[in-house]
Formats: C-alpha cells, sequence, structure tokens
C-alpha cells in the first residue's frame, strides 16, 4: 500500500486533539513525508467490559495513520491489566486471567467502529505471548536498563509518597512490562493518552538502548469532566461503548459546558473550522445546550448512524422539555457500585427501604433519559445517570 505524504494531512494529525509528540513534531513529520511505513500501536489493558469514549480518542488517532498506509497495531494488554497500571491514592485489585479475557472479548468489534482489522489490514496482539514467558533471569537483565530514581519521578508515586502511602514493587515493574512491548514488537512509534505519557517514553527509553531505535511517542489530550478527571474507568463517568443511543446522547447531554469543545475536537469529526464558528456562536450569547445537541447528535452518529441520533435527539427533547425534566436537576453525589436504593435514601428521595422495594415493585423508578424502567432492588450504579422516581421526582446521580 502507497503511504500517503499530503503535508496537510499530516499537519491536521499532528494538530488535532494532540498533547505532546516526542522527541519533537517536528522529527515525526520528516518521518511521515519521507513515505517510509511507520509500525506504530496503541496498548490498551481490558480492565473493564467495553471500551469508552475515552479509549476512541487514541483510536481514532491511530485509524488516521492507518489511512495514510501505515501499519497499526492494537495491543491488548491482557498480562499488565492482571497488575494494572499504578493509580496515584491506590494499588489497583488484582485481576484474574479468566476476568480479563472476558472483558476484551468484544474489544475488536468495538475498535472496528475506527480501525479496519483483516488481511493487510490492522493487527491484533496480546502481550501475554511476550510477557507471560519472561524469565526471571531475562527479568532481572530487562530491569538492569532502568533506574530507581527514574522510575520514582512518575508523578502518581510522588502523590504516594506525600501522602505516606505504600507503593509496591509490582507497581514498579508495570512501566518496564509496558516499556517491553515496544522492544519485542520492534515498533516505530507509540500512541496512547496523556495520562500514559510516563509509561510510554520507558518504551521508548527501552526501544533506543536494546533496539537501537529512535521511537517516537503521541500523547494525545484527555476528555475531562468539570473536577479535571479524565472520564474512564477509574473514576466511573465514562460512556461505555455498549451504552445504548438514547444513554450516550443524554450523557452527553450531561457534559458541563467547558467541556463542550473539546468534546467536539477529540470525539467528533467535525472541522476546526466549524468549532470555532460554534466557540464564537456562545461567546455572542447563544445557548450551550443548543451547541451541546449538536455535540451529542455527532458522537452518537459516529457510533450508530445519524437516522439513529435523530430519535436520540427525538427522544432527548420529548423527554426533557415536552415530558419536563426540570432544568436544576436535584444533585446527589455517589461512588460506582453504591446501591440505588441506599442513595435514594441517604438523599431523603424515599422514606424507607420498604418505599424504595414499593416503588421499584410499581415501575415507578426508571432511567430519566432512556425510560428504561428500573427493576432490581439491588441495583447498582456505575455511570453517571438520571433517575426518575414516582411521577415527578428526579434526582441526578452524580459518581
Amino acid at each position: 500500500m502507497k503511504i500517503d505524504t499530503d503535508e496537510r494531512k499530516i499537519d491536521a494529525i499532528l494538530g488535532r486533539g494532540i498533547e505532546n509528540i516526542y522527541p519533537s513534531k517536528d522529527f515525526l513529520k520528516k518521518k511521515l513525508l519521507s513515505g517510509e511505513r511507520q509500525t506504530i500501536y496503541l496498548g490498551i489493558d481490558p480492565t473493564g467490559p467495553s471500551l469508552h469514549i475515552g479509549h476512541c480518542i487514541p483510536i481514532r488517532k491511530l485509524a488516521e495513520f492507518q489511512k495514510l498506509g501505515h501499519k497499526v497495531i492494537l495491543l491488548i494488554g491482557d498480562f499488565t491489566a492482571m497488575i494494572g497500571d499504578p493509580d496515584k491514592l491506590s494499588v489497583r485489585k488484582p485481576l484474574t486471567r479468566k476476568e480479563v479475557l472476558n472483558n476484551c472479548k468484544n474489544y475488536k468489534k468495538q475498535a472496528s467502529i475506527f480501525l479496519k482489522f483483516g488481511f493487510g489490514g490492522a493487527e491484533l496482539k496480546y502481550n501475554s505471548k511476550w510477557l507471560a514467558k519472561l524469565s526471571f533471569e531475562k527479568l532481572l537483565n530487562l530491569s538492569s536498563y532502568l533506574t530507581h530514581s527514574q522510575i520514582i519521578k512518575r508523578s502518581m508515586f510522588q502523590e504516594r509518597i506525600k501522602q505516606d502511602r505504600d507503593i509496591y514493587l509490582n507497581e514498579f515493574m508495570y512501566p518496564l512490562m509496558q516499556g517491553y512491548d515496544s522492544v519485542v514488537m520492534d515498533v516505530d512509534g507509540e500512541i496512547g493518552g496523556n495520562d500514559q505519557t510516563f509509561n510510554m517514553l520507558v518504551g521508548r527509553d527501552l526501544s533506543k538502548k536494546i533496539n537501537n531505535k529512535e521511537k517516537f511517542v503521541i500523547s494525545t489530550k484527555l476528555l475531562a469532566d468539570a473536577n479535571g478527571d479524565k472520564m474512564g474507568k477509574t473514576t466511573g463517568n465514562m460512556i461505555s461503548l455498549n451504552t445504548g443511543s438514547y444513554e450516550m446522547f443524554g450523557n452527553v447531554m450531561s457534559w458541563v459546558d467547558g467541556m463542550i469543545l473539546s468534546g467536539f475536537e477529540l470525539c467528533t469529526d467535525v472541522s476546526m473550522e466549524k468549532i470555532k464558528e460554534m466557540k464564537e456562536r456562545m461567546e455572542n450569547g447563544e445557548n450551550p445546550r443548543n451547541i451541546k445537541i449538536i455535540l451529542a447528535k455527532e458522537i452518537v452518529s459516529l457510533y450508530f448512524d445519524k437516522n439513529e441520533a435523530e430519535r436520540a435527539e427525538e427522544n432527548f427533547i420529548n423527554t426533557f422539555k415536552k415530558g419536563g425534566l426540570p432544568e436544576n436537576l436535584e444533585e446527589v453525589k455517589a461512588n460506582v457500585g453504591d446501591l440505588l436504593g441506599k442513595i435514594l435514601l441517604s438523599a431523603k428521595i424515599v422514606s424507607s427501604n420498604t418505599d424504595f422495594r414499593r416503588l421499584i415493585s410499581e415501575g415507578a423508578v426508571s432511567d430519566a433519559v432512556s425510560g428504561e424502567k428500573i427493576n432490581k432492588f439491588d441495583f447498582k450504579i456505575e455511570e453517571q445517570i438520571i433517575v426518575k422516581v414516582g411521577k415527578k421526582r428526579f434526582v441526578k446521580i452524580i459518581v
């Protein structure tokens, strides 16, 4: 396949949604203009049963390189997921091999929305193929390429130290394992979210020392909520790709106004010129909700189709404007996995557990956006949701 070296396309790819490029943007642009086929990969640890919109930011960027004719790899971190990328506050819960494989069973299908697999297309690989076979001797040899001072500089480890929290040795090994992926696959470059920059740069360091290769790293911007937390599995505020169109539309509409422009840039194909126009419309006094509806339609169209996006918009308008969801919804904070009954009881929305069970039995509790009845007494909160209780009570549960 011939490599597309159109400079305008390359500039667009290296500009939109990009946080940083290592060693430099000029270095990578020169490589792409050379017409030499590059091998680029994205790694995803299957720590949840579905990809989410945050995953699709680097997946879409990887797809852009595929369209230029470059070789792309989607790497499933089925080995690294059993340990988990360290968190700044706590140790991640270890996953079993069975849990990991069950989580990623739909990843390829979901990624196929943007990536083309099959003969001559994107490759799907699993890092257990080489990491599970590492001997202790090989691991010791590999670890000699990194220093304690190099790893301890990672911001999340520094945060743990400040809070006098433990850092376990297996967590120290995570960047080494992810970095080794680059060495084994002998890639030219890696794409990942900005929160993966440290791990990707470890891979760049190892590639240079072991393979004598100047690996480039592309970190993409993160879709963040009002608190600056990335939307993902850890924070519990992601929009999963197994979400229905109505729910997806409603979830986008629940985003704060400050996320509208970044949502367009990172999650849609709307041109930067049009995004600038919408920014000006809001600055000139147009209600941000109008622009957010356009954003929700664009996002739903990508994952479903335009007709489904139209239906989702109609459902949203009927529910919120005609059916009458209040403008200022009552809000309750909760954690992922919290029981809906306990949340409503604590917020005094129901008077007792008996009252809650009665409402559930009568079909009087539902997802206000989709209209779907909640019929489980032990219904757990997995993501942000607007719940209708009875005929007139609405509550927005924020995770």
